[in-house]
C-alpha cells in the first residue's frame, strides 16, 4: 500500500511478472563478469577504445628497453590507463590495465610491489605485486606458464580532498603528494594518511594552510630522508589567485623546495613536475616549455626540448625516460613556451650525455602521461591485460593467481565442507 493509503497495482499476469523477474536476474547474473571490471572497480573497463593503444616508434627505444633489462610503468590519467612498456628482444611487448585517473607510481624493487594512485574521488592507492604461479586446482585446466605479470593485491581509499598526485618511496616508507593539502603525506594501508612535510609559505600566522590548494605541490624528488628530498609546486605563496585559476600567470612561477629548509632552491620554472634525483643531480620537467632540466645554481639549465608537456620522468644508467603530452585546449594558457597544435603523447628515452633522443615510442590517440617509473623486467614485465585480450585465459589467471610475496609452498586449503566439489576439470566453472 502506498503512503497516500492507495493498493499499490501489480500485472495482472504472474507468469508475465516471473518473466520480467527472470529477464531482469538474468541480466544482474551477467554483469560484472569482465576481469577489467573487477580489479578496476569501473564498470565501463571493459570496452577500453583500441584507439587509445596504437602506437607508432621511432629510434631504438625497444632496443633500449631490452638493453637495459628494464620495464616502464606509463600512467595515462585522462585515458585511465596504465600502461606496462617492455622490450622482447628489441620488439615491443605492451600490456595495460584500465584505472581511473592514474597518476603518480612508486616502484619498491626490494619487496617486489608496485604502487599506484588513482586520483577521482575518492583517491587511492593500489598495491601491485607479481605474479608466481596459481593455486592448485582441479577444477580447472590453467595456463602455463605463469608470466610475471602484476596484479593488485590490495587498495587503500582516502578523501578525494588529498587529490594525490607523484608517489615515491622515503627511507622504506611511502609517501605522496596531497595537492589539496600543499604537503606531503606518509601513506599506511592500516592508518590512511598523515601529513609529514610542507613549505614554509603555506604557514599564514604560524598556521599551515590545508583546506585548499594553493601552491600545486606536485612531485617529489626522493632522497634518503625526507630533509634529503626535494619537492616541486606550481606556485611559492599562498594567493587570491590559485595555480588552477585560468587567469594565474604560470609563466615562470614555479619552484623546488628544499626538504631540509623548506624553501625554494629553484625558481623561474612553468609547472613543474616530475623531479627526480640521480647520482647527487637534481632533474625536473620544465612542463610548460616540453623541457627536461638540470638544476644548477638556482636554475633550471635544459637538458633537451621535447614536442609536448613534460611529465613523467625516470632514469637507469644516464638514459631519462620522459614523458611528454597533449596540451589540453583549455589549459594552454600553461604552456606559453609550446606549440600547442604540434604536442605529442610519447615517452622518449633521452641520453643525459649528449641530450639525443635515442627512440621514442607515441600514440596518436593519446593524451595525458603523468608517470613513467621503471623497473627490472625480472621483477616483472607486464600487466594483466594484452592488447589482443584473451577473456578465457584473464579468467583462469585471476581465479587462481599467487604473487611473489605469498609464502613459499603453501596454499590456501579448501574448506573441508566444500572440499568434495573439488572434481572435474572445466572452465565453465568460472561462469
Amino acid at each position: 500500500m502506498s503512503s497516500a493509503g492507495k493498493t499499490t497495482s501489480f500485472p495482472n499476469s504472474r507468469s508475465n511478472n516471473l518473466e520480467e523477474l527472470e529477464a531482469l536476474w538474468a541480466r544482474h547474473n551477467a554483469e560484472w563478469r569482465d576481469t577489467a571490471q573487477v580489479t578496476s572497480f569501473w564498470k565501463d573497463a571493459q570496452e577500453t577504445d583500441p584507439a587509445l593503444l596504437k602506437y607508432k616508434v621511432k629510434g631504438e627505444f625497444f632496443e633500449t628497453l631490452s638493453r637495459l633489462k628494464i620495464s616502464l610503468i606509463v600512467s595515462r590519467e585522462y585515458e585511465h590507463l596504465l600502461l606496462c612498456l617492455a622490450g622482447n628482444n628489441g620488439k615491443g611487448k605492451i600490456s595495460y590495465m584500465p584505472l581511473p585517473h592514474p597518476s603518480g607510481v612508486a616502484v619498491d624493487q626490494k619487496s617486489k610491489r608496485v604502487y599506484v594512485a588513482s586520483t577521482r574521488n575518492p583517491n587511492q592507492v593500489l598495491e601491485m605485486r607479481p605474479l608466481s604461479g596459481f593455486l592448485s586446482r582441479k577444477d580447472v585446466d590453467l595456463p602455463m606458464p605463469a608470466g610475471n605479470s602484476l596484479m593488485v593485491r590490495r587498495s587503500l581509499f582516502l578523501p578525494g580532498c588529498v587529490y594525490m598526485h607523484d608517489l615515491a618511496l622515503i627511507n622504506g616508507r611511502l609517501h605522496g603528494n596531497a595537492v589539496g593539502h600543499n604537503a606531503v603525506v606518509s601513506l599506511d594501508f592500516e592508518e590512511g594518511f598523515k601529513r609529514v612535510w610542507w613549505p614554509k609559505c603555506i604557514e599564514t600566522r604560524k598556521v599551515p594552510v590545508f583546506e585548499q590548494n594553493h601552491i600545486q605541490l606536485n612531485s617529489i624528488a626522493a632522497g634518503r630522508t625526507l630533509g634529503d628530498s626535494f619537492f616541486s609546486a606550481s606556485s611559492s605563496a599562498v594567493a587570491k589567485l590559485r595555480p588552477g585559476d585560468a587567469k594565474y600567470p604560470v609563466d615562470g612561477r614555479g619552484v623546488i623546495f628544499s626538504g631540509k629548509t623548506r624553501e625554494p632552491i629553484c625558481t623561474g620554472l612553468t609547472r613543474p613536475h616530475s623531479a627526480r634525483q640521480d647520482k647527487g643531480r637534481l632533474f625536473v620537467d620544465n612542463s610548460g616549455y616540453g623541457q627536461l632540466s638540470i638544476v644548477e645554481n638556482g636554475k633550471a639549465v635544459p637538458v633537451v626540448q621535447l614536442g609536448g608537456w613534460t611529465r613523467g620522468l625516470c632514469i637507469v644508467d644516464d638514459i631519462a625516460f620522459v614523458g611528454t603530452s597533449r596540451v589540453i585546449p583549455r589549459f594552454k594558457q600553461y604552456a606559453p613556451g609550446l606549440d600547442v597544435e604540434k604536442s605529442v603523447c610519447g615517452v622518449h628515452a633521452v641520453s643525459l650525455r649528449s641530450g639525443n633522443v635515442l627512440g621514442s615510442i607515441t600514440w596518436s590517440s593519446g593524451n595525458q602521461i603523468f608517470a613513467v617509473e621503471c623497473m627490472p623486467a625480472s621483477m616483472s614485465s607486464s600487466l594483466p591485460f594484452a592488447l589482443k585480450r584473451d577473456g578465457e585465459k584473464e579468467k583462469l589467471v585471476f581465479y587462481a593467481f599467487e604473487t611473489d610475496s605469498a609464502s613459499k609452498g603453501k596454499s590456501m586449503k579448501p574448506h573441508k565442507s566444500t572440499s568434495a566439489a573439488n572434481s572435474g576439470r572445466s572452465s565453465k566453472a568460472l561462469g
